[in-house]
């Protein structure tokens, strides 16, 4: 690596836990989209160090902030060309320590958005490799030859659209990109490449981090074989989460990701993880016909990630009773001894506001169901505001998904809008011009007026993470379900001899509590009202037994 860590001494009020992730609430920030320091319009780490007052009053555990390093910014910082250095227009490493340290400083854990499935065109590995096919990195991608005919070697698909493989005209082969062509594909099949990542990853924790959200985790690893695809039943097509309208979606991706080899690297990086205190990780799995598969394999045990999501609640289909009750039972079932990582939203789908179309009551239900789960939780920036997905016209749009899809799929923008504190035009993000506009029906919603209304999302926020954290139920409880129906789902987290019966009216209609058998007293610490045994619309009662 090309920088040295920074060895000042840190401030942390941080207690050494080991195991403080197992029921953790995670704020994600997208960083140019938070705070802009310096009026270019684009947000950046001083804005982050500016507002992390704001994220601590939550009552958080910690942050993952999205990508920040040295880019082009095609993909927006998903294309990393120097994993070691910040991007200028979001600071420098200086910076970067600097938020590590306030953070610590107030009580939260700092993780960081790795990129290893692949780079930026214009990484140096890449700019090597491509030159010819005897050079140091020759095989630090992964290249194939042409078919007879010229056509790329097979029928690997791109998630952004067309063909995943490019043609090279210096090397006279094809390279492999699964999201835009000036993001190829790294070849985990190579140690070098293994150790090269690692090193990365070492450099960061020096630096203090906390842990790592490793993005598009099942992607890592090919089939060396480079076997076609096999496509999928309409129905199965049916069921993907990604964009009907891409022609991604109509292929069983079983040999351009989710390899079985890919878990031989992630134990060699949970051993570096391991050499450090406190460290923990969360890998992002996208599978439509495996992912909850995925996730148990890649957190089995003590020697893999500790915790995965996927897209189960991330994706379109109403969490009703029965779909929240199949994804958690399902996921019981494949990994009885993992941890899960929840989340409705991020910085890649719609908002989940806008996506299941929720009243403000019935956003507060769904909080409740989320921060009752057995698993740790991310949240969304905004989210804590209730913001809905906003509309970007397309002379506006700055994602190459949505650019490329238009007008059937408007792409990851609506969700990307800068975050809104004041009422003020900009919304008191930037005093230039925002790189993505201000959505004007946020404005109303910005965190000023909502700190000055008891009664707002915000502060239930607050009160609900706080309920949380005196309840070690639903941190690290067992779970077991009651009753499931369509519109009421009502379930027991148990720990250590103590138990909490949840109950949640997912309706608008008033609905009487099935409580289980035994006594139960409604905790008055909740933040949540009923009148005897009836739930109003959207209500949620937490009683002890």
């Amino acid at each position: 690596m090309n920088h040295i860590a920074q060895t000042d001494p840190d401030t942390s009020i941080l207690a050494a836990d080991p195991d403080w992730w197992r029921g953790a609430v995670i704020y994600q920030i997208y960083p140019r989209s938070y705070q802009d320091s310096n009026g270019d319009g684009i947000g950046d780490l001083p804005g982050i160090i500016d507002r992390l007052d704001h994220v601590a009053s939550l009552g958080v555990d910690g942050i993952w902030i999205s990508p920040f390093f040295t880019s082009p910014m095609l993909d927006y910082g998903y294309d990393v060309s120097d994993y070691a250095d910040v991007d200028p227009m979001f600071g420098t490493l200086g910076d970067f320590d600097a938020l590590v340290k306030k953070a610590h400083a107030l009580g939260l854990r700092v993780m960081i958005d790795l990129v290893l499935s692949h780079t930026s065109d214009q990484h140096p590995w890449f700019q090597e490799s491509r030159v010819n096919r005897d050079n140091g990195r020759a095989d630090w991608y992964v290249w194939a030859d042409a078919k007879p005919d010229g056509t790329p070697p097979n029928n690997w698909l791109s998630i952004f659209g067309g063909s995943a493989w490019e043609w090279e005209g210096a090397r006279g082969q094809y390279y492999l990109h699964n999201f835009l062509k000036e993001q190829p594909d790294l070849n985990f099949h190579n140690v070098d490449v293994q150790n090269a990542l690692l090193d990365v990853a070492r450099f960061w924790l020096m630096r203090g981090v906390d842990g790592f959200r490793l993005d598009t985790v099942n992607f890592y690893v090919h089939d060396p074989d480079l076997r076609d695809n096999p496509p999928l039943s309409n129905e199965e097509k049916a069921s993907s989460i990604a964009p009907a309208v891409n022609p991604y979606t109509f292929q069983n991706h079983v040999y351009d990701k989710s390899r079985p080899e890919n878990v031989d690297f992630l134990m060699r990086l949970r051993e570096v993880m391991d050499d450090f205190q406190d460290i923990t990780s969360v890998g992002e799995v996208g599978d439509d016909q495996k992912g909850l598969e995925i996730q148990a394999e890649y957190t089995e045990g003590t020697k893999r990630l500790h915790m995965c999501y996927g897209f189960d609640f991330l994706s379109e289909p109403f969490p009703t009773g029965p779909r929240v009750a199949e994804v958690i039972e399902r996921f019981q079932r494949l990994a009885p001894n993992s941890w899960a990582c929840w989340a409705y939203s991020n910085h890649d789908v719609k908002r989940h506001t806008s996506r299941w179309g929720l009243s403000d009551a019935a956003h507060r239900a769904y909080l409740a169901l989320l921060l009752s789960l057995r698993g740790s939780v991310c949240l969304y920036q905004g989210e804590e505001l209730a913001l809905a997905e906003a509309e970007v016209a397309f002379e506006d749009l700055q994602d190459p998904y949505g650019i490329r899809f238009w007008p059937a799929f408007k792409g990851r923008d609506g969700c990307r809008t800068p975050m809104v504190w004041d009422n003020a035009a900009g919304g008191g993000f930037s005093d230039g011009k925002p790189w993505l506009p201000v959505a004007p029906a946020h404005l109303s919603q910005a965190v000023a007026a909502q700190e000055r209304d008891a009664g707002s999302m915000l502060h239930f926020y607050r009160a609900m993470i706080a309920y949380r954290k005196t309840r070690p139920e639903l941190i690290k409880g067992t779970f077991a379900f009651d009753v499931v129906e369509d519109d009421y789902l009502a379930f027991t987290r148990a720990f250590q001899g103590r138990r909490l019966h949840v109950a949640l009216n997912l309706s608008a209609a008033p609905r009487r509590v099935a409580w289980p058998e035994g006594e139960w007293h409604v905790d008055a610490g909740a933040p949540f009202e009923m009148e005897g045994d009836v739930l109003p619309p959207w209500g949620v009662v937490f009683a002890q037994g």
